[in-house]
């Protein structure tokens, strides 16, 4: 198994444009990635926290997500929902996403094959590789 990630992708208005999602579909077919669990939340004005079922999703475009109706795991619990909610601005909602990246998958069986373990890793925000880039472009 690869390693599992996951990202929680406010919108707004609790508007979906659905641009990403082919996307999204392209990295599935591709074996690139697994979804293991995907749900949206919304926040209302008043800063209640609420799941919303795939069918009720304002969603502009032309576009279908029940392809991942379904997609549960297990792996993302109500917990997990509330505190998504908690991070969004009242009147937005947002996706959360569970996946997994098969394509790390035959890179780490042949690195523990090799007598190797992970003993560190992490994610270095978009964001502060820009500001990095930014200011090696400066100097």
């Amino acid at each position: 198994m690869g390693p599992i990630d996951y990202i929680v992708v406010e919108f707004p208005e609790n508007r979906l444009d659905g641009e990403a999602l082919p996307l999204l579909l392209d990295l599935v077919d591709r074996g690139i990635i697994r979804v293991l669990d995907l749900a949206f939340v919304r926040k209302s004005t008043s800063g209640e926290v609420s799941a919303v079922d795939l069918r009720n999703l304002d969603a502009t475009g032309g576009f279908d997500l029940t392809v991942f109706e379904g997609a549960s795991s297990g792996i993302l619990g109500d917990d997990d929902l509330e505190e998504a909610g908690a991070a969004l601005a009242p009147g937005a909602a947002a996706g959360v996403l569970v996946y997994e990246n098969t394509w790390a998958a035959p890179f780490a069986a042949a690195l523990r094959r090799g007598g190797g373990s992970l003993v560190a890793g992490g994610r270095i925000p978009v964001e502060a590789v820009v500001a990095a880039l930014d200011a090696a472009d400066a100097s």
